[in-house]
This record gives C-alpha cells, sequence and structure tokens, in this order.
C-alpha cells in the first residue's frame, strides 16, 4: 500500500492554530477537508496531505472521505470504529513509507481546549525529530 501525500498551496488564515481553534465552531459547513475532497481546492488524491504549517520535518494530515458527523474524536459512535480504525492504520503506512522507522507522533485534536481548528476529524502524523513529554 502506498499513499499519494499532497501538498496543496494553501495559506494560513489566523496567526495561530490556537486563534484558529478557539474561533471555529462545530457546523455541518463545508470545510476545509471537504473542499479538498471535492476538488473545490485543486489536489489530486484525498487521504493525505502535508500539513501548511509543519510541526517537524514530516507533518501529514489523514482524514476521512466521508465525515459522517465525525467532527471531533468526541463526536464517535460505534459505527465509526471502522474509519477510525483504517485512519489509524494508515498513518502506520505513510510512517513507514516516509521512513519514520525511528518513531512518530500520532495527535487527535478535539474541540477548542483540545485546539481543534477544523472540525472534519483528522490525525496528525508528526515525526523526523525528537518529540518531547509533556507535548503542548
Amino acid at each position: 500500500h502506498r499513499v499519494a501525500i499532497l501538498s496543496p498551496h494553501l495559506s494560513p488564515v489566523m496567526a495561530s492554530e490556537k486563534e484558529a481553534a478557539l474561533s471555529a465552531t462545530p457546523s455541518d459547513a463545508p470545510t476545509i477537508f471537504d473542499k479538498i475532497i471535492s476538488k473545490e481546492i485543486p489536489s489530486t488524491v484525498v487521504l493525505a496531505f502535508r500539513d501548511i504549517t509543519p510541526q517537524g520535518p514530516v507533518h501529514i494530515l489523514l482524514i476521512p472521505k466521508v465525515r459522517d458527523g465525525l467532527t471531533g474524536l468526541s463526536k464517535a459512535e460505534e459505527r465509526h470504529i471502522d474509519i477510525l480504525g483504517r485512519l489509524l492504520y494508515t498513518a502506520k503506512l505513510v510512517a513507514k513509507q516516509e521512513g519514520l522507522d525511528e518513531g512518530f507522533r500520532i495527535v487527535i485534536n478535539d474541540g477548542p481546549q483540545g485546539c481543534q481548528s477544523v472540525y472534519h476529524i483528522h490525525v496528525h502524523l508528526i515525526g523526523g525529530r525528537q518529540m518531547n513529554w509533556p507535548p503542548g
């Protein structure tokens, strides 16, 4: 399995992720990810793409093609088990493809205090450097 990784040419709208998260609200309105999927924002594949504000040498976002009400992890229901598992397994495949053999971090932000700024569940795959603990 090879996962195509996109580099959409998007510009940051807010000065920081924290500001974006504090101003974002859950909604059924299309998110930036929906716009990528619908090709409103040009791209060729929509499963994994590089973050526009990377927090490490490798910072890739993985998203499901369909939200199905899954705006954040706190909204997950039993019917979402397969897609959540698929996201994590795909993150492992992408990490291997990116050569992150020494380790990586998976992050799922949820809600304003979790610094979630886009309400379409997504997994951050971050690697290529030594991570610290505690995060954030």
